[in-house]
């Protein structure tokens, strides 16, 4: 089992892809989010993946850099369909907005050709807060994380031997997380700079959190494993370092901070 991030940046990034990624199970694919446009297509060919295969699809909200390039996946899913290439059904899982959005924005953007098949082969399926969806084989539930900004949904994925995957969206952790949180194996978690940089960067102000902040809050929640990401990247090329520096004076378990296609074990 692996995830793959395909990207790692924040809405404004440049210099990395927004924030997105796959986990691999065995060869059945779960993506979450799409990035900010059709360069999501261009990250699964770079990664290795046929966007074909991405049939498991769940998007965390409504912001563009995680939405739009939903809309490319919706686009060409509908295309193959009409073509007769494309093989089986996917399903996109998303709270109740976010599948009324994707569904007006996909009629008023897209061809009849590629929309001929929404909710009869590409389903738009609505989940809601503690729902459970079996997807894979394995057990996620989604949960609100109680945003401030648009509605936001994350979820818990259950692993091998009692372990547990949890994603936090891209926003700070509420305590209603919590039980969601607590105890991860793998801990999902922004963090839109260093601590020591929060002058500079202000990711208050933008409702997000610092290295230190995801770090002390992993470590509170008995985390193993933390991935940061959903970062600024005017530090790009010295992230790794820069993150890791920071982040394990607060955190004892295994620190994360990948790039963009980098690949992690999570078995």
């Amino acid at each position: 089992m692996k995830l793959t991030m395909l990207g790692t940046g924040n809405a404004l990034a440049t210099e990395c892809y927004n924030t997105c990624f796959v986990i691999n199970d065995n060869e059945n694919y779960f993506m979450v989010d799409g990035g900010g446009g059709n360069t999501i297509l261009q990250q699964l060919k770079l990664a290795g993946f046929d966007w074909m295969d991405m049939k498991e699809i769940f998007v965390t909200h409504k912001h563009v850099d995680h939405l739009m390039g939903i809309i490319w996946m919706v686009r060409v899913i509908g295309h193959a369909m009409h073509s007769g290439k494309y093989q089986g059904f996917a399903n996109i899982y998303a709270h109740d907005e976010v599948i009324a959005l994707i569904k007006d924005m996909a009629l008023k953007l897209l061809t009849p050709k590629e929309t001929r098949f929404l909710d009869n082969g590409l389903f738009l399926i609505p989940v809601h807060d503690g729902e459970e969806k079996v997807i894979n084989g394995r057990k996620v539930t989604f949960f609100d994380i109680g945003s401030t900004k648009a509605k936001q949904f994350g979820f818990t994925m259950e692993l091998e031997n009692g372990e547990k995957l949890t994603c936090c969206g891209d926003e700070p952790y509420n305590a209603c997380e919590e039980i969601y949180a607590k105890d991860s194996t793998w801990l999902l978690h922004e963090a839109f700079c260093l601590h020591s940089q929060a002058g500079v960067f202000k990711p208050y102000e933008k409702h997000h959190s610092t290295v230190k902040d995801a770090c002390e809050l992993a470590e509170s929640l008995g985390v193993k494993n933390l991935v940061l990401y959903h970062t600024e990247d005017q530090n790009i090329a010295e992230r790794k370092t820069l993150y890791f520096e920071e982040g394990q004076k607060y955190f004892s378990g295994a620190l994360y901070v990948p790039d963009d296609l980098d690949t992690i074990a999570l078995d």
